[in-house]
């Protein structure tokens, strides 16, 4: 059974306006393990798609769960690390979410992440 179903697209762009804003955002953003990730992509262009990826999973995660990121979930609580074959995994405070599926696709202007948490 279902238990929530998050979805999040967002332009890559908008993400890139606020780094430039900003170049600390990332580091609210991602966690160390997540930006040792970032750090071996080759390019700007692709740490761009990398980091709104993170961001539009974290947010579908977030409504999944239903509460949102805020008081009780941040961004740095929530972690993205591909396994071994190079799926998307969704950790929660350090601790491996199970039941929980996460897609992350981008094209050259958007990218959409889309989680399902089932029932334990």
């Amino acid at each position: 059974m279902i238990k929530g179903i998050g979805i999040d697209l967002l332009e890559i762009s908008r993400l890139e306006e606020k780094v430039r804003r900003n170049e600390r955002f990332v580091k609210r953003i991602l966690t160390t393990r997540e930006l040792d990730l970032l750090n071996q992509c080759s390019s700007r262009k692709r740490k761009m798609e990398f980091s709104a990826g993170r961001f539009a999973a974290k947010e579908a995660y977030a409504k999944a769960r239903g509460t949102g990121l805020g008081q009780d979930l941040s961004f740095l609580d929530i972690e993205v690390i591909p396994d071994e074959k190079g799926k998307p995994v969704v950790y929660v405070k350090g601790n491996r979410e199970k039941n929980t599926f996460l897609s992350i696709s981008h094209s050259e202007q958007f990218v959409i992440a889309e989680v399902i948490i089932q029932e334990g």
